[in-house]
């Protein structure tokens, strides 16, 4: 019996079989680029530097807010970061409620919990100063005290009949670039899937990247965030709704990344770089707005659910299999990314597409490793395998344009991948009696 390729082998996904799987997810991807020339999404004003706070502050005044609801995590307000901003607003007469409860990965509660505050409070406008977490929540609270409901009734793609209320974001990381797109995730309180909530009203008017507030990030969340917005900028450069526009926005970021995060990894107070990866984060997010991501989020997203792995880290993990997944479908653009970054230097002698695409993807793995990320997932069951698979397809086939369309055993594939590396670590960190060493 001739082996069947993966186009036409008969693979169930979500009880769809994987060919016409493939054809819902690209006739969804079609409406999605549709959607995306069609829909207007506003770009925030954005502000960089050491007085873009400030900046930010001044605008929020001129739009007429007068009692702010800021959005933070304990961590952050412990920290004292968001005294930059509140010292400023006070001096300038402007009444604020601080809600430090945001969690990674917020659920439906703990952003139920800071809409009822701020409706408490009278707040006309609301400020993030946080990650990506803070920022979706914030997103969501705008939005939800904008609509007069709760947050559940927004999750989908359109659900808001109503603007939302003024919000203006001061990213903490140079990651998500949440501050530029036009969704948000929320977790479910109970079973932690991931829920999105779409909606081009949903961009903050105005956005300020502030590098003395990136200083203090520690190393491992600056390599995990960094990786982040490489992924966001790959993903989008891959993507078949990518465009002239976000072909810009995407390569940018990922040059961008390539030099500053080494640096900024080994020196966290070089505040060139912080601002660098602070506007290559912003980039990035710029960029998967239109043209989306793809299977690297959609399976991290299941592993960060499963096993409580941080968002970024687990890209880190999934982002080396899934370009070598693509290498075949996109080993056209990946050279024209490579020669565009200067991954490749004039003159350099790689070969052919396919050799520079390799190349590529190991400067990227070169990346990682120099970062120190843990490439372990620990507590990896592949009996979850089946359900995470699926979890990823669905989120592939409803949200983005990828190069090519996986079937349910190739994505365990790579899960499989991921479990054998993990446990090749874990034998080689401990001894023969299961002591750590050293």
């Amino acid at each position: 019996m001739k082996k069947q390729n993966s186009i036409t082998k008969l693979v169930s996904i979500n009880g769809l079989q994987y060919a016409g799987y493939v054809a819902v997810a690209k006739t969804r991807a079609k409406v999605l680029k549709v959607f995306s020339y069609v829909i207007p999404v506003r770009r925030p004003m954005l502000f960089v530097g050491e007085t873009s706070c400030d900046e930010l502050c001044d605008m929020l005044i001129s739009e007429g807010s007068t009692n702010v609801f800021i959005v933070t995590d304990s961590v952050l307000n412990k920290l004292s970061i968001p005294a930059k901003v509140t010292d400023y607003l006070q001096a300038k007469n402007i009444s604020y409620k601080v809600y430090d409860g945001i969690t990674p990965d917020p659920t439906f509660k703990v952003i139920e919990e800071g809409l009822r505050q701020s409706v408490a409070a009278k707040c006309d406008s609301i400020l993030a100063i946080g990650g990506g977490s803070v920022i979706d929540a914030a997103k969501m609270i705008a939005m939800a005290q904008g609509n007069n409901c709760q947050p559940k009734k927004l999750i989908g793609i359109l659900k808001a009949r109503k603007p939302s209320v003024p919000l203006y974001c001061i990213p903490t990381t140079a990651g998500t670039g949440s501050e530029a797109t036009l969704g948000a995730v929320v977790s479910d309180d109970t079973t932690h899937q991931k829920a999105l909530s779409i909606d081009p009203r949903m961009v903050p008017l105005a956005a300020a990247i502030d590098p003395t507030i990136m200083r203090g990030m520690p190393a491992h969340i600056t390599a995990d965030t960094g990786i982040d917005v490489l992924t966001h900028a790959l993903e989008a450069w891959m993507s078949v709704n990518a465009s002239v526009e976000t072909d810009y926005y995407a390569a940018s970021a990922v040059k961008s990344v390539m030099h500053y995060l080494p640096v900024v990894y080994k020196e966290g107070g070089n505040l060139k770089a912080r601002e660098e990866m602070g506007i290559a984060a912003h980039y990035g997010g710029i960029a998967f707005n239109k043209a989306g991501l793809g299977y690297v989020h959609a399976i991290a997203h299941q592993l960060g659910a499963y096993y409580s792995i941080p968002h970024g880290r687990a890209n880190a993990i999934v982002l080396p299999y899934v370009l070598e997944v693509n290498r075949e479908a996109s080993k056209k653009r990946l050279a024209e990314l490579a020669k565009k970054t200067g991954m490749i230097k004039d003159g350099q002698a790689i070969g052919n597409d396919r050799d520079i695409a390799d190349h590529l993807i190991t400067q990227v793995r070169d990346l990682i490793n120099t970062l120190n990320i843990d490439p372990t997932v620990k507590g990896m069951q592949a009996s979850d395998f089946d359900h995470i698979a699926k979890a990823a397809a669905k989120e592939v086939s409803d949200t983005y344009a990828v190069p090519t369309y996986l079937s349910a055993s190739e994505i365990k594939n790579i899960l499989t991948k991921i479990k054998q590396a993990s446990d090749e670590r874990v034998d080689t960190d401990t001894d023969v009696k299961g002591n750590k060493v050293a």
